[in-house]
């Protein structure tokens, strides 16, 4: 594996050797829209795991809990923006090098980068669902609803933490109330993959039908301890075609690469702007 400095060459090299780029992008790609990541540069998690799809859904606490700092948290994740890196990666589709983007964010700023060709693989933030009916509903409507059942709450404030959530400790969340579903009453639950929840059979399959036609493979801002992700590592790997990643710190597929640039985002991916 080699290493190369901050926009160097080997990148900008190894993206105009390849016309169908398969990209995946993480939490890395975000940090600059104000977005915090989980894991640190060697791939620990920097706080307690997020939440558990079996306690979310088993556990009345738990959906307090998890709302309560979604209430707070929303308020500045609702509102990020893309950078300079999500920016870089919809110039390279639309120069006609990147073949699908799969991203483990559920941020959606690739798409409002201008990215066409996008595969949320857990899914998206902006939308909640309904666990009874599947009936679905934009994530600030359900802010709205939120904020009306729980004014007090209206007033405090907290650090952010990944993926919409707040450093809300303390708080005793037994008097937060969570709307049901208006039409079934179901649980409501961000329209995310949770930790203990299984990707989709149809997303995996479109995103390794679109690995089938790649010629390489450049990862952006992922430690890739996550197996969803890890696993079209794993599958580019076996089909023999070069793998890139830009990445601040180790990856889980480090051994696998071809080309590693140690840079943040933006910086790495600035000669596409």
């Amino acid at each position: 594996m080699t290493h190369a400095s901050p926009a160097a060459p080997p990148l900008q090299d190894f993206v105009e050797r390849h016309e169908r780029l398969f990209v995946l992008t993480g939490a890395g790609c975000s940090t600059n829209s104000g977005i915090p990541d989980y894991r640190d540069s060697n791939g620990n998690w920097k706080r307690t795991q997020p939440v558990n799809f079996q306690s979310f859904m088993s556990d009345d606490h738990t959906r307090r809990r998890y709302w309560a700092r979604s209430l707070i948290g929303w308020r500045r994740f609702g509102q990020a923006k893309p950078n300079d890196a999500h920016h870089a990666l919809a110039r390279l589709e639309a120069n006609g090098r990147c073949g699908m983007l799969l991203t483990q964010n559920v941020d959606r700023l690739h798409q409002s980068a201008g990215h066409r060709q996008v595969i949320d693989l857990h899914g998206r933030l902006d939308l909640v669902r309904c666990m009874g009916c599947d009936r679905k509903m934009p994530r600030d409507e359900f802010q709205h609803a939120l904020g009306r059942a729980n004014a007090a709450w209206l007033t405090l404030d907290a650090a952010d933490a990944p993926d919409g959530d707040a450093d809300l400790e303390h708080e005793d969340f037994s008097s937060f109330q969570v709307p049901a579903c208006e039409a079934c009453g179901g649980i409501l639950k961000p329209d995310v993959v949770f930790f203990g929840e299984n990707v989709p059979r149809d997303i995996v399959a479109t995103a390794q039908d679109h690995l089938a036609q790649a010629d390489a493979m450049l990862i952006v801002g992922s430690s890739l301890m996550v197996y969803s992700g890890f696993r079209f590592v794993q599958a580019a790997a076996q089909r023999n075609i070069p793998i890139a990643a830009v990445n601040l710190g180790r990856t889980r597929a480090d051994d696998l690469l071809t080309l590693k640039v140690e840079e943040r985002c933006e910086a790495a991916l600035a000669f596409l702007l």
